[in-house]
């Protein structure tokens, strides 16, 4: 199947109960559509997208798919919302917002690194609740100690984004209509809604 747009956005995928899952391409949506796997769907934005040609009537496919829909047979629990997400240094960045935990200074992510906030050497472990945001700086300065340690000060704390806010950060070109159904499902505390939210 072609699209008939360059570059189609990903498509939000939830369970039977509504509940944030994934991020599709396209063309896994279209499965979706072509299998009957679709129980309802959502969104302001479609998406048409052509197949090829029938031989017999001479009419062309299309499938058009709603920027968020639910999976049947994907009845995930409830708790799903709530699995810890996994970590890597891109969502851990946009977490705290580029934003160094020691300095506050905003950096590329290319002048960042991950701190364990109690060192792996001293048993801290690699978690979301023991890792920041810090700056190269920041993070030679206090090499192989706490913040305690090393005399300096976290200016915030860490915390385990949900499955919606891991969904929020993992996708570089979300969709308003993605954004606002997302951010419904987002902690209070979180940096990512308040940072789509001001």
């Amino acid at each position: 199947m072609l699209a008939t747009m360059t570059a189609p956005p990903l498509i939000l995928t939830l369970d039977m109960h509504g509940v944030p899952h994934r991020w599709v391409s396209w063309q896994h949506a279209c499965f979706y559509y072509a299998k009957d796997l679709v129980a309802w769907a959502i969104g302001e934005a479609n998406f048409t997208f052509h197949g090829g040609m029938n031989r017999i009537t001479g009419e062309r496919s299309t499938i058009t798919t709603n920027s968020i829909i639910a999976i049947k047979g994907k009845a995930l629990a409830s708790k799903s919302l709530f699995q810890v997400p996994p970590l890597d240094n891109r969502e851990l960045f946009h977490r705290d917002r580029h934003i160094c935990a020691y300095c506050g200074g905003e950096f590329p992510t290319l002048r960042l690194t991950r701190d364990h906030v109690v060192p792996v050497s001293q048993g801290g472990r690699d978690i979301w609740m023991n890792v920041v945001t810090a700056c190269r700086a920041c993070n030679q300065h206090k090499s192989g100690g706490t913040p305690e340690q090393a005399n300096m000060q976290l200016l915030y704390a860490p915390y385990v984004p949900n499955k919606a806010e891991y969904l929020i950060l993992s996708n570089r070109q979300i969709l308003l209509d993605q954004m606002d159904f997302l951010a419904r499902h987002v902690p209070v505390h979180s940096r990512a809604k308040r940072h789509h939210n001001p």
